[in-house]
């Protein structure tokens, strides 16, 4: 709920899949969600990267951002309450929802950039059985307290925080509410990319890559 306003659902017409929907069962999931201002095709772009044994959906964020700004957002970021953490957890509620409409029951990862980044850490927060692991791309952690800290902080799910030395987009607060609260809810990995802006480059990627492999690898260990 955004200044009254319900945040609206996800359009599920309006996601690009890797594979087409018989070729989906039985596959881990990754879920790709963009930044501000961008599209579902953003970060679709990566799938080919990416291990193949994963099934990619990337959805397109519910908000068109205020002309002229291009694209869509997850919640607002205009004027004083740009960072509200009731509007990511608006996001992240919407995003599990969608989940259990398109995936019942699939093992899911979420690879987030920036806002999406954020909202994959809330909707964890959220429901801490429903994501088995988390990539952060230039993302935070709000502040506060959600029902599934604890679970988290007791069942530390993996996940990779990767940001650039010159990324100057997210608050050095947030960076720095991060820096701590993560390894404290998550079996942590990372890397802080000397030169990087708020983007991602090859050596991240590469990185996000041998972090995914080694999620597949534990999935076979369990026998998944």
């Amino acid at each position: 709920m955004m200044d009254g306003v319900p945040l609206p659902s996800l359009d599920s017409e309006a996601v690009l899949w890797s594979a087409p929907a018989g070729e989906r069962s039985g596959r881990p999931l990754l879920v790709l969600l963009h930044g501000y201002g961008a599209d579902e095709r953003d970060l679709f772009g990566l799938a080919a990267a990416l291990p193949p044994e994963f099934v990619v959906a990337a959805v397109r964020a519910p908000l068109a951002p205020p002309w002229p700004t291009p694209g869509y957002s997850w919640y607002p970021i205009e004027g004083l309450e740009s960072r509200d953490p009731t509007h990511v957890t608006d996001a992240a509620t919407s995003l599990l929802a969608w989940l259990d409409e398109v995936a019942p029951g699939a093992q899911v990862g979420v690879l987030g950039f920036s806002q999406g980044a954020a909202v994959g850490i809330q909707a964890m927060r959220l429901d801490p059985e429903r994501l088995s692991f988390l990539v952060n791309l230039s993302g935070y952690a709000t502040p506060g307290e959600l029902p599934g800290d604890g679970v988290l902080a007791a069942s530390r799910p993996p996940a990779f925080w990767g940001r650039g030395t010159r990324d100057d987009v997210i608050p050095d607060i947030l960076v720095t509410h991060t820096t701590l609260w993560l390894p404290e809810h998550s079996d942590l990995s990372g890397r802080v990319y000397p030169g990087l802006t708020h983007s991602v480059s090859q050596q991240e990627l590469d990185d996000v890559t041998v972090f995914l492999e080694k999620q597949l690898e534990s999935d076979a260990g369990r026998g998944r």
